[in-house]
């Protein structure tokens, strides 16, 4: 399936979000993403350059990327182990999170979006990914090995204070709540899910998620979808990302093959839908309509090249998938972004040493050759007022 039908989100009106202090408001209610809808820049960004980095996690260098013309221009050595690019709160500044795998000489290193180069990298222990709070005040490392996490200057990265996750193993991706009080971040070791008191600064409690009674097989395709008995009690929860409407997280999971429904409110799972082999990332539409998951092919952390990795587009209104997009001759889409203009979907072929330009109306693919083991790669600029992090998740 290859078109998209005309979804749209209709809602009676709301009451306006009282968020926390420092937060910006919540222009529409009904649609938390509507400030970072196609063309929407902030003036933060005028002179930035149109560009897609791209962090690759065993060559230690960023690639960057034409957008137009889909060619590498040029590319930087950085730190050890380059997990993801991160926009800055204030969108003035690209973080390369380099965590070192395995050793304790993590490192941060700057990019000027205006100039496409990197600046001096400074010392940060075990950063895997990188959020924001959505006051700014507080940039947030997430050691991802130390079930930790750090709370820092976002200039300085001075440490300011921890939250510890003791019973988060594999702590990585996060979320927010629409009033900005909370946050979810994903346990990709323990199979459920945290939820963080910003205000209180403490853990609130965690959420087991539910694996299903099946799962598709590895080696399975979009096009011939084998089934087996789920024999796993626990999944790994990958990336997350909030409904349009603030009441709904939806929580992406490579061991069930498919994205968690948990209702914000009451913290409980209320759904489950299936989309495909190794479901990873989690990517809005710039309409707020349909939400863009990546299936990076295996159940395994470490796959093979040439795995039947696909995408799969839900209508956020339906909670229904109304697309899937394999990769012709195969491959393992993982993290990454969508174009400011909403054409494109770009995401890391991790296992394949390539990225992949998906046509958001058609699920064609452009496919392009980077370094080794690509991941969490940003499209720069994007619209939005302001970033919460990891990739680009903006409001």
């Amino acid at each position: 399936m290859t078109g998209l039908p005309a979804a749209s989100i209709t809602s009676p009106d709301v009451a306006a979000v009282k968020t926390v202090p420092g937060m910006p408001p919540v222009s529409d209610p009904r649609n938390l993403y509507s400030d970072a809808g196609a063309g929407r820049f902030s003036r933060a960004v005028a002179g930035e350059l149109d560009r897609v980095y791209v962090p690759n996690l065993r060559s230690n260098d960023v690639y960057v990327i034409d957008p137009d013309s889909a060619k590498v221009l040029y590319k930087f050595k950085v730190g050890r182990s380059p997990q993801h690019v991160v926009p800055s709160w204030d969108l003035q500044t690209l973080w390369v999170a380099n965590n070192a795998e395995g050793r304790r000489d993590g490192s941060l290193t700057p990019i000027d979006p205006r100039t496409g180069q990197p600046g001096a990298a400074t010392a940060v222990d075990d950063p895997y990914n990188m959020y924001f709070t959505p006051d700014g005040k507080s940039a947030i490392v997430v050691a991802e090995a130390q079930k930790r996490l750090d709370f820092r200057d976002p200039h300085t990265m001075e440490l300011q204070y921890s939250i510890q996750t003791p019973e988060c193993g594999g702590i990585n991706h996060a979320d927010f709540s629409i009033d900005g009080s909370y946050a979810l971040f994903t346990c990709e070791f323990n199979g459920s899910v945290a939820k963080i008191d910003l205000a209180g600064r403490r853990v609130l409690g965690y959420l087991k998620l539910h694996m299903p009674p099946t799962r598709l097989k590895e080696g399975s395709t979009i096009e011939d979808p084998s089934i087996e008995i789920c024999t796993q009690t626990k999944g790994m929860p990958q990336d997350i990302r909030i409904s349009p409407d603030g009441r709904r997280f939806y929580i992406a999971d490579m061991d069930a093959d498919g994205v968690h429904v948990v209702d914000a409110g009451s913290f409980t799972e209320v759904g489950f839908i299936r989309t495909g082999l190794g479901t990873h990332g989690l990517y809005p539409s710039r309409d707020g309509r349909l939400l863009y998951v990546s299936n990076r092919s295996t159940h395994k952390i470490h796959g093979k090249r040439h795995g039947p990795g696909s995408v799969s587009v839900i209508d956020f209104a339906s909670e229904k998938v109304v697309a899937n997009w394999p990769i012709p001759q195969g491959g393992s889409p993982d993290m990454g972004g969508v174009s400011a203009d909403g054409r494109y979907l770009w995401l890391s072929g991790r296992f394949d040493d390539e990225i992949y330009r998906i046509d958001t109306s058609s699920g064609a693919v452009t496919r392009i050759k980077v370094g080794q083991e690509p991941h969490g790669l940003a499209v720069w600029p994007q619209p939005g007022r302001y970033s919460l992090g990891h990739t680009g998740n903006m409001r």
